[in-house]
Order: C-alpha cells, then structure tokens, then sequence
C-alpha cells in the first residue's frame, strides 16, 4: 500500500548479495515518493559486494532521500585502508576477501592489499564508504541502526562502536529509548518483532536465508530467499502495531 507521501521501507543486511537486492529492489516497485533506510553491511561475504555497491549509487540518485547507515563491515574496510575504521586488521578474514576479489584484488597476492585496493576503488566508491554512511536515523516512531544502542543512553550519546558492534547487551536489555528501534547485524531465521520495541532485520541472506525489505508504512514485509528470483509478501501491520 502506498500513501501519497510515499512509503518508508528499511533494508536489512545484504553482504554482496546483489541478485537478491536487484530482485527485491524490482519487488517493491518503488516511487519517487519512497524512503529507503538500508541498515549496513553492503559488503564482505558475499560474491558481489563492488557491484552491489554500484546498485546502491544508483538508487540513491534515483531516490536521493535513500538513507545508508555504516554497518561494521564497512567500518573494517575503513580500518583497513587507513581510514579510521575500527577492526581494519580481521577485514580479510572476516569477509573482505570476497570483497577484495569484487573489486578485482586477489586477497592471496602478495603485497600490500590495503594498497592494491586503494588504487581500485573509484572515487565514487571511497565516497560512499567514507563519507556517505550515517551512523544511525530517525523518522517518526522509528530509530534505525546497524546493531543496536547501549541502554540508559540516548541516540545523541550512543558510543559509535556500540551502534556498530554491540549484540547481547542490547538484545536483552530494555533500551529506554522513546523510539523503536530497527537494527541487523545479528541474523535471524526471519525478521522477528519484538515486544521490548525492536525489530530485528538481518535474515541472513549471504547464509543462505533471506533478504528482507520492511514497509514500515504499509505493514508489509517483502523477502526474496538466497538464489530464488520470487519476491514473497505478507501482511504484518498486526506485529508492527505491537511494536511501536
């Protein structure tokens, strides 16, 4: 359902999963009028994370409203090129060597990979992963971020490695906040609300599971399974009114 100010959908974490995106991104049949909030992790893991990032571009000059928070995988990635990023030194091995091999970098040469890949990325690119990501947004009811918020804190003073990194202090503690919030990061077997005010959208696509989009303003929740070109919708207008 769209209104006429448009709908406001969220993305959860995609990790170079680009023809699920590409088929979800169809789905939605998106307007002019939408609002999209992708929640990090673009990249690492899966086969096509330069190339996704390239769809990513693309929809934000379409949609210039597109909202891209920095998840911590970007955030390796910025470590690994120097840039400030925390966790540069596990960007290899945790993920980026598919990355590296998107962009046309053997993660086996050697070398100075951080190097190589420098010399590779676009600007465009740089540009995206250094100065495009937010941290976290807010509209309406809803508070967006990667992986959760450190409870007793509000958004203005949440630590940036908390918004990026954090899991179990989150997940089972009351965040106080007078949003709900949405986060990914941590996978689950399908986008799960909760009644403590959270909605969990990393359904683990890269793993084999699915990729979700959410309309937060229709109630509905768009999903296309890992190498499946169907785009499923259900109704969840129900589960959303019990978590604002």
């Amino acid at each position: 359902m769209t209104t006429s100010a448009g709908r406001l959908l969220c993305v959860g974490d995609v990790h170079g999963c680009l023809r699920e995106l590409g088929r979800l991104l169809d789905g939605l049949a998106l307007t002019e009028a939408d609002r999209l909030v992708f929640l990090g992790d673009y990249i690492d893991r899966g086969d096509a994370s330069a190339q996704t990032v390239d769809l990513l571009l693309q929809v934000k000059a379409a949609l210039p409203s597109t909202v891209c928070l920095r998840g911590n995988h970007e955030e390796m990635l910025l470590g690994f090129l120097g840039l400030g990023g925390r966790g540069g030194e596990i960007f290899v091995r945790a993920g980026g060597a598919s990355t590296l091999m998107s962009y046309g970098v053997d993660p086996e040469a050697r070398g100075a990979l951080d190097e190589e890949l420098r010399r590779v990325l676009s600007d465009e690119h740089l540009a995206f992963f250094r100065d495009a990501l937010v941290p976290y947004h807010t509209e309406g009811p809803w508070a967006f971020v990667h992986a959760g918020v450190r409870s007793g804190k509000d958004l203005s003073e949440q630590h940036v490695d908390d918004l990026l990194w954090i899991r179990e202090e989150f997940l089972s503690a009351d965040h106080g906040l007078a949003h709900t919030v949405i986060f990914g990061h941590t996978p689950q077997r399908d986008v799960h609300f909760s009644p403590m005010r959270r909605i969990a959208m990393d359904t683990g696509c890269v793993y084999g599971g699915r990729l979700s989009a959410l309309d937060l303003t229709g109630g509905r929740l768009h999903q296309v399974q890992r190498d499946s070109s169907e785009v499923t919708v259900r109704d969840v207008a129900e589960e959303l009114a019990h978590v604002v």
